[in-house]
Parts: structure tokens; sequence; C-alpha cells
């Protein structure tokens, strides 16, 4: 079963892959050293930067001199999605003593982090004092690309599989009737949650541990999050994730 199926897809190290980490690995460290970067993404007591949209790249992977992306995982990607502009990746990188607790962190986050991992949906994001969620970023995949190892203990990505039907189910019943162009408008907290315990009571939970070269590919409705830290290893482990946005809204839904 492929990763339309299953919701996930792990592709083995490749030269196109290597390539592409080889230019990136660099930049990519340089922004977690970064302080005004470190500032803002620096999370969970310095044991998780989140990164989001700092590495230098172009609208085709490209970083500095080094190779557009390519490979069997964006191939499998775009064969449903299309060709997508690349946004800049996301690098996400994690130390021993994953989670850490943030000063002012309530013990209900933290719980959720630990036992459940932080597993999330992308592109629903919490507004207001109350953190009610609306579909704000309708990605067309997530593409992860190990830049470091680290071992299965190294908190590794973790994805129910076949949460993205679940997903899919409750979300073409929260917008039934309602034009794509206003589903942003619709508050989907609860539909979300309730969602969400489905998948934790029905979907395998499964952790997908990457080594430097490795490709993972998640389906764009698959609930994911990242384990906590058990291994003995003491270098960090960093992915870079791409999440591309779809130009027609409906598709969330509609693309397999």
């Amino acid at each position: 079963m492929g990763w339309l199926g299953r919701g996930w897809q792990v592709f083995p190290a490749e030269p196109a892959v290597l390539d592409w980490v080889a230019a990136a690995r660099g930049p990519a460290l340089a922004a977690v050293d970064n302080p005004a970067l470190r500032a803002r993404w620096l999370r969970h007591a310095g044991t998780w930067f989140a990164g989001v949209d700092v590495l230098p790249n172009d609208a085709d992977g490209r970083v500095g001199q080094g190779p557009p992306l390519a490979g069997a995982a964006r191939d499998a990607a775009e064969a449903v999605a299309g060709r997508l502009a690349l946004h800049p990746a996301q690098v996400s990188v994690t130390w021993p003593g994953y989670p850490g607790r943030d000063e002012g962190e309530t013990d209900t986050a933290h719980a959720y982090r630990l036992r459940r991992d932080a597993a999330h949906l992308d592109g629903l994001l919490p507004e207001g004092p109350d953190k009610r969620r609306h579909l704000r970023e309708p990605h067309g995949y997530i593409l992860g690309l190990a830049l470091t190892g680290g071992g299965a203990g190294a908190a590794p990505l973790v994805v129910w599989e076949g949460s993205h039907e679940v997903m899919r189910g409750a979300f073409r019943a929260a917008f039934a009737g309602v034009p794509p162009g206003r589903w942003g408008e619709i508050d989907v907290t609860a539909t979300y949650q309730a969602a969400r315990r489905r998948c934790f009571d029905t979907c395998a939970r499964v952790e997908l541990p990457l080594a430097p070269g490795e490709a993972v590919l998640l389906h764009r409705l698959s609930l994911h999050g990242i384990a906590p830290w058990t291994g003995a290893a003491a270098a960090p482990r960093a992915i870079a994730y791409l999440r591309p946005l779809l130009p027609r809204l409906a598709d969330w839904l509609d693309l397999p």
C-alpha cells in the first residue's frame, strides 16, 4: 500500500536527495544558530527549534548554488497535487530531553505533547484567546527530508496511519453546502477535536525515524506529531519540511 492509502511513505536515500541535503544542511543549521531566529523559534525549554520558513530555498527548492529538489518523493507528491511552488522550508530540530516544559505551559498542554506527541493537522490555525481553529493553509502535501540522523529514539516524526480519511470525512461533513471560498469562516475546533479522538482510537500510531537523505511524504490530511526523545544519541535531529499551498481550495478535500 502506498502513501495515498496509508497516509505516509518513506522513500530511501537517492543521489538527487543526497545532493539537495548536502546543499541545504549548512544553511539550515546556520538558521538554527541565528540569534534572532532562536529567539523566535526555540521552544520547550530549548529542546525544539520549530523553524517555520527559515530555509532560504527558492520556489524549486534550490538552496544557494545547490540543485533543485528532485527525487521519487517529490515526483509522487506532484503526481497528485501538481507542480506547486515551494515555500522556504521549515527546519525542525530536536535535542535530547524533548519535550522540555516552557515556563507558563499548562499541565494539559505538556501532557498532550508527552502522551500524544502533540498530534495535529497542518493548516488549521489556532486564533484568538480561545485558540479557535480555522482552515487557513490548504497544503498540497507534507514532504520531510532528513538533514541529520539520530536513530529511532531521537524524537522521530509520528503519524496515525489512515487518519487522512478520518479527517477527510469529518471535514466534508463540516463544510457540506458551504462554498470553498467560505471554508475559512467556519470554526472547525469541535470537528477537529472529535476527528482527532477517532484517529487515536482507530488508527495505528507509527514512528518514522529517518536517516540523512531519506524523505517522508505525508498526506496533507494526516494527523502527525513528534515523539518524545528516548534515545541515547547526543546530536540533534534535523528535518526540513515543505508544505506548499494548493491554489484551488476545494482540492484540499477533493484530491486523492
